[in-house]
């Protein structure tokens, strides 16, 4: 094959010139919340990855240095057991997830009959050996595709690829919404694993889900890590994409933001005072925000995805500290 017609292959497939990762901090590069303690269902330490659970589970969650020799990467998600759940019940369900906003996924031409193929592909050390499972969620669907990987030894990086047929049927909004879920199921309860798994295949029915899932939340001396996640279109898994911290950071601040720098605020009238604050990054939505340190009580109030302001109807010049902004899918 020519250099011309190389060329024009590579750009042919789609997202394979760069920015060909649909998950965002797959190398867990980013941790603005930093470590996460008593955590039940809630963001994990590294941006864009959330672990749910349904049950007795209580995990602390972290940025590690545990990872894979020589792949090139400095991080992972650690999650450390702390509160086991050693007897499941039917209902019980453990996962960990990303969430990939609707309108990024356009190009997978989804509700058309030129729906195109993903493969995920991620480094993986589980306490358990045996089956797990790879979760895919079309969101606008309400359908799932439920694929497995085999653990062969226990505290082991091992690298695993899956790949997910598109799906023709019904398209993917085109909007600021929840487009994707990628789940790693940890533990499930008979809800979800009675019965029949079925690989490849899109569906509904909740016991087709986790058909065959180990308990990776029995012990308190199981830890989970994961790093090196990639989404991508196509049937094979490429080599990761390592991007540079800033434009890592700046795709993470899209959803949560933690303002570095105290915020005074001023007078505003002989009574009152005002602050105003913007984003580093704009916002997926108006977030939810909270600030770690506001000793003048003042109000915080959101205007608009860029920034918002904070108000006290009487004079106070307290600073407002660690403001957060959560934008989260």
């Amino acid at each position: 094959m020519s250099k011309a017609a190389e060329l024009a292959a590579l750009i042919g497939g789609q997202k394979a010139l760069g920015d060909k990762n649909f998950i965002i901090n797959g190398a867990m590069q980013v941790a603005q919340r930093g470590t996460q303690t008593n955590q039940t269902s809630a963001y994990t330490a590294c941006d864009r990855f959330e672990f749910t659970e349904t049950g007795a589970t209580v995990v602390t969650t972290s940025q590690d240095t545990t990872v894979p020799s020589g792949q090139g990467f400095t991080s992972s998600l650690k999650i450390d057991v702390t509160t086991a759940d050693s007897s499941l019940a039917s209902g019980d369900f453990v996962v960990l997830s990303q969430t990939i906003e609707a309108q990024n996924l356009q190009q997978l031409k989804y509700g058309t009959s030129s729906a195109e193929n993903v493969t995920l592909s991620f480094w993986v050390r589980s306490p358990k050996t045996g089956t797990h499972i790879i979760e895919l969620r079309h969101h606008d669907a309400s359908l799932y595709n439920s694929q497995t990987y085999t653990i062969s030894s226990a505290d082991t990086w091992q690298y695993v690829t899956v790949t997910y047929s598109g799906y023709t049927a019904t398209a993917i909004n085109n909007d600021n919404g929840k487009g994707f879920l990628v789940d790693w199921i940890l533990a499930a309860g008979s809800d979800f694993t009675s019965g029949t798994l079925s690989s490849d295949t899109w569906h509904s029915t909740q016991a087709n889900r986790a058909v065959g899932q180990v308990n990776c939340v029995d012990n308190t001396a199981n830890n989970f890590f994961l790093t090196g996640v990639q989404l991508e279109i196509g049937d094979v898994a490429t080599a990761f994409e390592h991007e540079d911290i800033g434009t890592t950071l700046r795709k993470c601040k899209r959803y949560y933001e933690i303002l570095d720098s105290d915020i005074y605020p001023s007078k505003y009238s002989t009574s009152s005072s005002i602050a105003n604050y913007l984003w580093t990054e704009q916002k997926r939505a108006n977030p939810t925000i909270t600030a770690d340190t506001n000793a003048g009580s003042h109000s915080l109030f959101v205007t608009h995805t860029s920034g918002g302001y904070f108000y006290k109807a009487a004079e106070n010049y307290d600073h407002i500290g660690g403001v957060r902004g959560d934008a989260e899918l």
